[in-house]
């Protein structure tokens, strides 16, 4: 699961979720596709690939190969012509993730005005920014190995506590 916070992408989106608490819990509605223009879409975009959110989807490109290659694993007569196929389909493959980048930016023109996007892209972009950029990986793998310990800490006080006060009732757990 750490390896997975290692990702820049995965951190931006761990932390964009962390930041908006219930909200995050809720389904969002898609974007509506006429009430953006290109360029607040354009802007959204260029958010979401300089903060890595967009990178995301490069992980799973080879996830679908790996995961339909197990699948004929009995059948390794099959598996030049499966190569074939897998490579010959990864344009497809690279329209269906192009697909995703394009959600992706309207999520973010339609949670941000052109101009507030205008001004994160200005934050990013300066020493500030890209510092934030550079050390949110390494924060949040701490806050993953932190929330990993805190977890089982909370865990095993709560169990003790719950055992003691059904002791108290005359049960034994």
């Amino acid at each position: 699961m750490i390896r997975l916070f290692r990702r820049p992408a995965m951190l931006c989106l761990l932390a964009t979720l962390l930041a908006s608490g219930a909200e995050a819990q809720q389904q969002p509605p898609r974007p509506a596709a006429p009430a953006l223009a290109e360029g607040h879409v354009a802007l959204g975009r260029e958010i979401a690939t300089l903060t890595g959110v967009t990178s995301i989807f490069d992980t799973f490109m080879p996830q679908f190969g790996q995961q339909i290659r197990k699948s004929f694993i009995t059948r390794p007569e099959v598996t030049k012509d499966l190569d074939q196929v897998l490579e010959a389909l990864k344009p497809e493959l690279e329209k269906q993730k192009q697909g995703m980048i394009d959600l992706t930016a309207r999520y973010y023109a339609t949670a941000f005005s052109e101009p507030e996007l205008k001004d994160l892209l200005a934050f990013f972009k300066g020493p500030v920014g890209r510092k934030y950029l550079q050390n949110t990986p390494r924060i949040l793998d701490a806050i993953s190995v932190e929330t990993q310990r805190w977890t089982a800490n909370v865990a095993e006080s709560l169990m003790t506590r719950v055992r003691a006060e059904m002791g108290k009732r005359g049960h034994q757990l």
